[in-house]
């Protein structure tokens, strides 16, 4: 058995170590990548990299056979194909040897960095590999001798039972500074350089450690030292830093043919912390770099199946399961059919116009594995335009922006017969339409008719927005100039072309108030709220509406919504007080003391507390003293809540002037506020913040 760490047999130069690879695709069970989480499995090895070493599959099927399924005791002799991979693992024979800096097993993972599969071979078996670490005394036993089947192996290959196996003698070949030339990282003898890495006390922490290691790194002409750095800084999350590291040792080794497999690896390993910064788009294109490099690389063909996954592309991704021959494992081929049946799905219930059932399976796709999928975003946000959840579709589409240049192939994808990055801009361009953005909806548009030319759909929905743009300018200098039946007519061109523009339906309804046809404004804006609950505009407009209709409970209602959305307006607030005053004089109800905003009113007598909280609508008495602290601080807030709220009535107690109110209404710590309702208590507040103190005056202000 070779030396871990050393070459396996042949006279061979061995590599510089490249950086060990971070996580695998982890295609197991779920067919994701998880870049954020090293291997937290306890291993017995200390690679100083982010990462527990891979298994090929050949390898993992070869062990698995011959391991025991309940204790992990073990008898014979290790079968030859356990052997074989074995010889594998650790860089020799069968196949090319494995790329510098790159351990050729994981446990629980499914890919192999550097090395070729043969075509045709089934990649089976998922059981993990048990490390034995000649007893966990050295701090960096090398994964090239600790590859085997559950248990422990003897030196001579003669199985022994679990835990039976005498202690090994602590290597001298530990992790280091990189002083050594060994293969798997950076390894120096003595045991020395490394030792106080790991311990967290003293003058320096481990975190510190690996900044300073980090930073010595970004100006190291030593590749080894660059990419161990890298590796450090993946392993504790620092993504960035990581790659900044990686992109010096690209930098350092793409140009001389000697440091190819280091290459190989620093790409492949950049690609991970792009996964783990959420770039996946980059992270695609780095998987390619590592294919043009090396074509059969399990772990790049793995990688970019469970990348393309989540971006909606199962093609692609199918492509990437089945390279060289490959039969996935069944769980890989479940995984993508469930998001292949679910986007079926989709391109169903859109042809019948079944938006419910198109975003209930946009959804399900995502969850399945889809979650970066900018096609799946984008029709998920076509669903809840048609379902009139506009405020949704316009988040949604946010978040599409970042994905958009995910892979260059992902232009050449076709989603309901249209080019992927047209559909999405003929999703935003109908969205902008329906939220008032007319001109960033024709320039969305334009590029959706640049890309796809020739599809029927995009050359439709293109002209409309055009038309509906057109019609709406052409009404709005109409209006401008007074002409407002003629506005009438152009708003309602634009209508024929997209009768579910709430815009349209609003401006229209402006046109029919000016005209004084206030049933149809109404009617107008029923249809623009209808299709935008949340359109404030629209909403104001019928309540001026339905004031002018004396339709008095209606207008209240409309502008009670309107006070909640904008507390601070004014003329909303005065429009508000005005038709309460005038619903109450349809009911008959007493309004000679309502009146609207003024100044907080100071009660002296208790016939005058008595009086004011009898008044109509809900009366904010504020019990204070002068001399208070807190009172100090609340008055001016309390001055500016009465503006702001004129259909309350707000009275000020001074309870040192009045000490028999305070003493009837058992009022002990100032300031104290009690609302009152037509004469009845309706809540008290003591010492209340600004916030609920105004939650509460909004709340009880309003009349039902």
């Amino acid at each position: 058995m070779s030396r871990p760490g050393e070459p396996t047999g042949r006279s061979q130069r061995p590599h510089l170590g490249a950086g060990v690879e971070p996580p695998s695709d982890r295609f197991n069970s779920a067919l994701a990548l998880d870049a954020n989480k090293p291997d937290s499995k306890d291993l017995a090895l200390d690679l100083g990299s982010p990462v527990s070493p891979l298994r090929s599959r050949a390898a993992s099927a070869a062990v698995t056979s011959s391991s025991s399924s309940s204790s992990g005791s073990l008898s014979g002799k290790l079968p030859a194909s356990a052997a074989a991979a074995r010889s594998v693992a650790s860089g020799g024979p069968p196949g090319r040897p494995n790329h510098s800096g790159e351990i050729s097993g994981e446990s629980g993972a499914t890919a192999l960095e550097g090395r070729s599969l043969r075509p045709g071979h089934r990649r089976t078996g998922s059981a993990p590999l048990v490390y034995s670490g000649g007893g966990g005394s050295s701090s960096a036993s090398s994964p090239v001798a600790n590859v085997l089947p559950a248990g422990n192996i003897c030196p001579s290959g003669i199985i022994g039972k679990t835990g039976m196996i005498a202690q090994k003698t602590p290597r001298s070949d530990v992790l280091g500074s990189g002083t050594g030339n060994y293969g798997h990282g950076s390894i120096m003898r003595g045991g020395t350089a490394g030792a106080g890495v790991g311990k967290t006390g003293g003058d320096m922490g481990m975190g510190n450690w690996v900044d300073s290691v980090a930073r010595r790194a970004m100006t190291s002409s030593d590749l080894r030292e660059v990419t161990r750095a890298a590796n450090e800084q993946y392993k504790r999350g620092q993504f960035a830093e990581a790659l900044r590291l990686y992109d010096r040792g690209i930098a350092m080794s793409e140009h001389s043919a000697a440091y190819r497999s280091s290459l190989v690896s620093c790409r492949s390993n950049r690609a991970a912390a792009l996964m783990g910064l959420g770039r996946l788009g980059e992270a695609v294109k780095e998987c390619k770099e590592v294919l043009l490099l090396d074509p059969m690389n399990e772990r790049a063909h793995l990688r970019l199946a469970s990348l393309y996954l989540r971006l909606g592309q199962v093609e692609d991704a199918k492509r990437h399961i089945y390279f060289g021959g490959q039969q996935p494992e069944p769980f890989e081929l479940q995984k993508l059919q469930i998001v292949e049946r679910h986007l079926g799905k989709c391109t169903n219930a859109r042809k019948i116009g079944d938006w419910k059932s198109l975003l209930r399976e946009a959804d399900a796709a995502i969850a399945a594995g889809a979650d970066s999928s900018p096609l799946l975003i984008a029709s998920r946000a076509e669903a809840l335009l048609h379902i009139h959840q506009l405020d949704e579709a316009d988040s949604a589409l946010s978040s599409v922006r970042k994905f958009e240049t995910s892979s260059s192939s992902s232009l050449q994808t076709k989603i309901f017969g249209m080019r992927s990055d047209s559909y999405i801009y003929i999703v935003q361009a109908q969205v902008d339409m329906a939220l008032g953005r007319f001109e960033n909806a024709v320039a969305m548009a334009e590029k959706a008719r640049q890309i796809d030319p020739i599809d029927t759909e995009v050359t439709m929905v293109s002209n409309s927005v055009r038309s509906v743009s057109r019609a709406r300018a052409q009404g709005n200098e109409l209006f401008k100039s007074g002409y407002f039946a003629e506005a009438c007519m152009a708003y309602g061109e634009g209508l024929k072309c997209d009768p579910s523009n709430p815009v349209l339906h609003c401006n229209r309804a402006a046109c029919w108030s000016k005209l004084g046809q206030w049933e149809k404004s109404v009617e107008d804006c029923n249809e623009a709220l209808r299709i935008h609950p949340t359109y404030t505009k629209a909403l104001l407009r019928r309540a001026a509406s339905y004031a002018k209709l004396e339709r008095w409970a209606e207008a209240v209602r409309d502008y009670e919504a309107l006070r909640k959305e904008l507390p601070g307006d004014g003329e909303v607030a005065e429009a508000f007080f005005h038709a309460q005053v005038a619903l109450k004089t349809s009911r008959g109800e007493e309004v000679s003391n309502m009146k609207f905003g003024g100044e907080v009113e100071e009660i002296a007598s208790m016939e005058q507390f008595q009086a004011a909280i009898s008044l109509p609508g809900a009366s904010v008495v504020y019990f204070m003293a002068p001399s208070s602290q807190q009172c100090i601080q609340m008055s001016p807030f309390v001055d500016a809540l009465c503006t702001r709220n004129p259909s309350a009535n707000f009275l000020k107690v001074n309870v040192g002037e009045s000490p028999v109110i305070a003493k009837a209404e058992n009022v002990r710590i100032v300031p104290t506020f009690k609302i009152y309702k037509d004469g009845m208590k309706m809540k008290e507040m003591i010492c209340p913040s600004e916030k609920v103190l105004e939650v509460s005056v909004r709340h009880y202000s309003i009349v039902h």
